[in-house]
């Protein structure tokens, strides 16, 4: 009899690009959503960087996060302004030319029409689309991000990133699930460590994390459980209760 194997969950990386999260001014918040929404579709996130409004630097990290992970997603630097310069530095760092696109540029002219508004240079930077990739649709603000290869571009406003997210997942095939359990005990982190260590060994498909907390006066250990199989999930969950009982 053949014994069955699962497919590894596909691997991502998040690369936000910008001074402005850099210096402070701006918090990100698109990490947070981005990994909260590859777990439900089982893609794991396994880093995430945040890089200045440099060429050269955004270079690098691309060609670095698209050779180590199945997927990169990127937020910020394809608006209209003289700095946002991510569209030609994916382009260069995936070795593809770059320039005003036929269907981009409908896209925009449409949307400021409707508007009154006109399409000016500025605007029209955000048709700068590498040859070979495929839009991702903005339903917010019109200016489409795009895929090239591995590597998925988007802007940074987090509600459009949002929307944008939202409808390039579906096209993206995924893993299984990762489901997540929690316990909480009352004891702190160095009486459940040497526990926590044996079970993790016992169950090494499993990812076993230590949170420790202190409220009203009650201080403990919040121990998350995460994890593809649900059944193995819960036998860790009742291994961990009978050590620790409430």
């Amino acid at each position: 009899m053949t014994e069955r194997t699962t497919a590894p969950n596909p691997t991502a990386a998040m690369l936000v690009i910008g001074d402005e999260i850099l210096s402070g001014r701006t918090r990100d918040s698109n990490m947070h959503h981005l990994a909260k929404e590859l777990t439900l579709r089982g893609i794991e996130l396994r880093e995430s960087r945040v890089v200045s409004d440099d060429h050269a630097t955004i270079i690098g990290a691309v060609r670095a996060l698209s050779a180590a992970h199945d997927h990169v997603f990127t937020s910020g630097g394809i608006g209209p302004t003289h700095d946002d310069i991510t569209a030609e530095a994916v382009a260069e760092a995936m070795g593809a030319p770059i320039g005003i696109r036929d269907d981009a540029r409908e896209i925009l002219a449409a949307h400021y029409a409707a508007r009154g508004v006109e399409l000016n240079a500025a605007r029209l930077r955000m048709a700068r689309i590498p040859d070979g990739a495929e839009l991702i649709d903005n339903p917010v603000s019109a200016a489409p991000g795009f895929s090239l290869r591995n590597v998925h571009v988007m802007a940074g406003v987090p509600r459009i990133f949002e929307a944008m997210l939202a409808g390039l997942l579906p096209k993206i095939p995924g893993g299984r699930p990762v489901l997540s359990q929690s316990l909480r005990i009352e004891r702190g982190e160095g009486d459940v460590a040497e526990p926590l260590a044996e079970l993790a060994k016992a169950h090494p498909a499993l990812a076993i994390g230590s949170y420790p907390f202190s409220e009203n006066g009650v201080t403990g250990t919040n121990i998350v459980i995460r994890g593809a199989d649900g059944a193995e999930i819960e036998a860790a969950l009742v291994t961990l209760s009978e050590q620790f009982p409430a």
